[in-house]
């Protein structure tokens, strides 16, 4: 993990130990287990998902203790939902607790401190009870201070337990020791400096290992002085978290957001934890006092808003998206006016002009309209049962700009570009009837007619969805609808609009939405007088995007079928061996916080409408603040997800001997290849080049005999529709939007992660790899996954052979709905290619030859392949009576 790859670590709550609290001790002391319970309860309820505990204290009977609170522990569901750390400086209290914990614990810790053989003994023990282990950056010689002991330190102890004690490297957690810093001692000023240097090292030079660290023992000099101590801890995990930092004993109720960190304050900090500048921890010092008191200028800012005039606290709330004063506020409007419905047509509905202004100026971006939606929504469900008691308006409807139907068309689960498109128009006053996901044509159509509705939207992620929407197209064209049809989701494009929707519906006006930013400005042209300008213009553009298909459809831009073939790829001899686990292995042993070290950010901000390369778009000028706040957001709903156990991630990974047969991959039932098993259909690059590159197909990477091999997976992050309808029941669509956005980030986390297991374990032809998350974005690694209905393999319907070979939805509760999308929406499924000269393509545009060679092979029709393949078609299908006519 490099600097700028940032983790979300995990909190260890630490409170519950006798030598760091006071009145932990005290009741542990007294014998008040009961109140004792409540001090652990509160560290998970502020977000710790871990807790430390400790009972060494001279007093007490530490192993009755540590044995006591543990079994009351396992009866407490809301305590006993996060693992235990099992602290102590003695052995025996250790082991007692180990005998007694609930579950997978932590051991608190061990070190080279006394040699290795007493370290090994240690070791082995913490194996036989199924524990992880904290390995302290200490030796014979004592503490290490330095970046380069503490990291020499880890790296013994690593080799020793993976290699003579049988530890699993994800189950070793280091502590390369946090020191105090300021503390007028010169040798001191290194120390936070220190522990980020080898706490870098640590996770690039030792995979699988993680590290943690004791965060209250830097900012010892500051004790009394809270603001400065929070600042402090705030600021250094800031840095360490970047570095690779993933866990620490922190108090998790206790930290401030970097970015809300006063800046003098702040500044003054970084200077001392990053020692970058001569003098650092005097000039901490000359300012700690003035923010002894802190707290004071939050409580001003947050006073000063809070007096102003109703209207202006209702505006600055939707703007800033506050919900904590919303109903009060809603109420104390409600009474200033004669009717409810005018607090809705009043300051509301100005709040939300000023949103829609500063959204249309680029002032606010997606994610702060979402969280103005959330407190527009909140203060309509205030309003309500009012309104309702006056039995003549309800809700916005005097108010509605136009009414629109959404839906996610028939076959297809994905939502969270429709669901952010409504958002975004219903800020802009328009009613949305949004039918959800996997909604049949016909039924869009007759809660269109039912509503009265203005305009109709349809969405899709994956090509079949295409499909369904020229459907719904000829449909509306059938029953005469002169409403206009938005399209939209990131499968659409201009070029499938023009070419196939278009000309099935006259009616009204076929306009592609590239994305949600886009649509206020096409919906509030489509209803007002300026219609038929736009409509026109739309209809010039869409025709224009044919014609040029239609020069540069030309089959002189393409090489027929067989020659094609023999510009296959040459592929060279490379050693592949046979896995280690052929067949199939069900993953089921992973958890989302094994997974977030693996999330690739970039696609999550792109699902907002932020576009822009993770971690750089959160310095944009522009995007910035929008960005951090989202990422804020995201990764504090992350922690809740993991801690709470919110989804259950599932995967299936499969290894079977294959080769190739011309384009495509023969597998077999095993690995005396007499008999096939299955087939993976091929389609092989047609389109020209100018160079002397081969015209690849997903075959040639493996040998047309001999040993070979071909993989599959399939994995899912777990159902979300239950927790998404609570956040919609809640009129939170902020919530519910940022829940599939992550869960669609853990799906892609997992397949990231499965894949880097095959390659180490499962397969095991890259046994000794050690690369960084973002090597892992880049895919810098041997192999490559391509998936049915992506670029190197265009055809979904390759789904179905991979799922039976997984028998995926057993294995891994995953289902393919009619049209080929996965179930959960939060899925991702494809092949394993291992041969080193691998690498993705795209197929692009076929010819005729092509698509009815694919038939024969697959035994379909050719009107059943130019479906499959409707992408792709470098021509223009013959209808009906043209093919009858030839």
């Amino acid at each position: 993990m490099t600097e700028r790859s940032r983790a979300v670590f995990v909190n260890i709550g630490e409170r519950t130990n006798v030598t760091g609290s006071a009145r932990f001790r005290k009741l542990i002391t007294d014998g008040d287990y009961a109140e004792a319970l409540s001090v652990a309860r509160q560290q998970v309820e502020n977000g710790a998902q871990i807790i430390d505990i400790n009972m060494d204290e001279g007093l007490l009977d530490s192993k009755a203790a540590m044995r006591t609170f543990l079994r009351l522990i396992a009866g407490e569901p809301d305590i006993a939902r996060v693992p235990v750390m099992i602290d102590s400086s003695k052995w025996e209290v250790i082991e007692e607790g180990l005998k007694n914990v609930q579950g997978k614990a932590i051991v608190n810790s061990i070190s080279l401190k006394e040699g290795e053989a007493a370290f090994l003994e240690q070791a082995r023990k913490v194996r036989r009870y199924g524990a992880a282990v904290v390995v302290m950056a200490f030796d014979e010689t004592g503490q290490a201070e330095t970046a380069d002991r503490k990291f020499a330190i880890c790296q013994r102890a690593y080799r020793l337990l993976t290699e003579q004690a049988g530890i699993d490297p994800s189950d070793i957690i280091f502590d390369p020791n946090i020191f105090a810093v300021a503390t007028g001692i010169a040798e001191h000023d290194d120390y936070a400096v220190a522990f980020i240097e080898a706490t870098r090292r640590i996770r690039s030079e030792l995979p699988h290992a993680h590290v943690s660290g004791g965060v209250s023992n830097l900012s010892f000099s500051f004790r009394g002085n809270e603001p400065v101590r929070r600042a402090m801890h705030s600021v250094f995990l800031y840095h360490a978290i970047r570095a690779g930092l993933d866990m620490a004993i922190v108090n998790a109720g206790q930290l401030d957001i970097y970015d809300d960190i006063e800046p003098e304050l702040r500044e003054a900090v970084e200077d001392v934890i990053l020692n970058r500048k001569p003098g650092a921890a005097d000039r901490l010092l000359e300012i700690a006092e003035r923010f002894r008191d802190g707290g004071e200028r939050e409580e001003k800012a947050t006073a000063e808003w809070r007096g102003w005039p109703v209207e202006k606290r209702l505006e600055h709330a939707l703007v800033h998206g506050i919900t904590d004063h919303i109903d009060e506020d809603t109420e104390e409007a409600r009474l200033a006016f004669d009717k409810p419905l005018e607090v809705i047509e009043g300051p509301l509905m100005d709040g939300m002009n000023v949103v829609g202004d500063l959204f249309g100026e680029g002032k606010m971006f997606l994610p702060q309209v979402v969280k103005s939606a959330r407190v527009m929504k909140k203060a309509v469900a205030w309003l309500l049962p009012h309104l309702e008691e006056e039995k003549r308006r309800s809700g916005l409807e005097g108010k509605s700009n136009g009414k629109i139907v959404l839906a996610t068309v028939k076959g297809d689960v994905h939502d969270i570009g429709k669901n952010i498109v409504g958002v975004v128009l219903q800020c802009n006053g328009y009613e949305i009837i949004d039918l959800g996901v996997m909604v049949p044509g016909s039924d869009i159509l007759e809660a269109a007619k039912r509503e009265g509705a203005d305009i109709v939207g349809l969405s899709g992620l994956i090509t079949p969805s295409l499909d369904e929407m020229v459907d719904v197209a000829s449909e509306m064209q059938r029953l005469g609808f002169d409403l206009p049809l938005l399209i939209g989701g990131a499968t659409t494009s201009p070029a499938h609009t023009a070419l196939r929707i278009e000309p099935a519906y006259s009616g009204g006006p076929v306009v592609h939405v590239s994305d949600a930013s886009r649509a206020v400005g096409v919906v509030s042209k489509l209803l007002s007088g300026d219609r038929d300008v736009f409509a026109s213009d739309n209809r010039q553009a869409l025709a224009r995007i044919r014609e040029v298909r239609a020069r540069t459809a030309s089959a002189r831009d393409r090489l027929s079928l067989e020659a094609a073939r023999e510009k296959a790829l040459a592929l060279r001899e490379a050693s592949v061996p046979a896995p280690r686990q052929p067949g199939v292995t069900v993953i089921d042993d992973v958890r989302v916080a094994d997974l977030i070290p693996y999330i690739d950010w970039t696609p999550f901000f792109m699902s907002w409408d932020l576009k822009g390369v993770y971690p750089q778009i959160l310095d944009d000028p522009n995007r910035g603040e929008a960005a951090r706040n989202l990422l804020k957001d995201g990764q504090a709903m992350l922690e809740r997800i993991a801690g709470e156990n919110w989804l259950e991630p599932r995967g299936v990974a499969g290894l079977w001997p294959a080769n190739r047969s011309g384009d495509d991959i023969t597998v077999w039932t095993d690995e005396t290849r007499h008999e096939r098993r299955a087939t993976f259909f091929g389609l092989r690059q047609q389109s020209a080049k100018t160079n002397d590159r081969p015209h690849l197909s997903i075959s040639d990477f493996l040998k047309d005999e001999g040993e070979d091999w071909v993989g599959g997976f399939c994995v899912t992050a777990g159902e979300t529709g239950e927790r998404i309808e609570a956040f919609k029941a809640e009129q939170d669509d902020y919530s519910a939007i940022m829940f599939a956005a992550l869960a669609d980030r853990i799906a892609e986390a997992l397949a990231e992660y499965l894949h880097q297991r095959v390659r180490r374990e499962i397969w095991g032809y890259a046994a000794d790899e050690a690369l960084t998350n973002e090597q892992l974005i880049r895919e810098a690694y041997a192999g490559i996954r391509p998936a049915p209905g992506y670029p190197s393999q265009p055809d979904h319907t390759e789904k179905q052979t991979l799922f039976d070979l997984l028998d995926a939805p057993r294995n891994c509760r995953v289902e393919l709905t009619e049209t080929l999308a996965m179930t959960p929406a939060a899925s991702v499924s494809g092949l394993y290619l291992g041969h080193p000269d691998s690498e993705y393509f795209v197929v692009g545009r076929i010819g005729e030859d092509q698509v009815a060679d694919y038939a024969r092979r697959k035994g379909w029709t050719l009107q059943q392949a130019e479906k499959a393949l409707a992408p792709i078609l470098g021509y223009e299908p013959k209808t009906g009576a043209e093919k009858n006519a030839a």
